[in-house]
């Protein structure tokens, strides 16, 4: 048993090398291909449970690929607005939060986001 507790990973550092793997790949990943990449010594499950807590995180985005979900990392502006969702849902004063964050915006963001408030009050 010694052996195999050796060979175990951390979790961050298996969450890294998945990571590693979706940023070396040309397109989206499914678990199957995840583990492909990784190699020996873990189980599909661990890939496809490591895989759901990174989309958790809001560090990979996924698309329905078949009967399997297929992931890529997610984008710099998609993790920025996944955290903001989470600031907002945390339970805080939400106008407080939004008016932080519009006091943080560089002026010439302020017609930019009117622009999207305006089209998001359109649909």
């Amino acid at each position: 048993m010694a052996g195999r507790a050796d060979a175990r990973r951390d979790r961050g550092q298996l969450e890294n090398e998945v990571l590693a793997a979706l940023a070396a790949a040309s397109g989206p990943l499914t678990p199957a291909h995840v583990l492909a990449e990784l190699g020996a010594g873990l189980a599909y499950t661990t890939v496809m449970t490591t895989l759901t807590r990174l989309h958790g995180k809001g560090a990979v985005s996924r698309a329905r690929a078949g009967r399997a979900y297929a992931y890529v990392l997610a984008d710099d502006a998609t993790v920025a607005a996944r955290r903001m969702r989470r600031v907002l849902d945390d339970g805080q004063d939400r106008a407080v939060v939004l008016a932080r964050f519009f006091d943080e915006l560089d002026p010439a963001d302020v017609p930019v986001l009117a622009q999207l408030l305006a089209r998001a009050q359109e649909t």
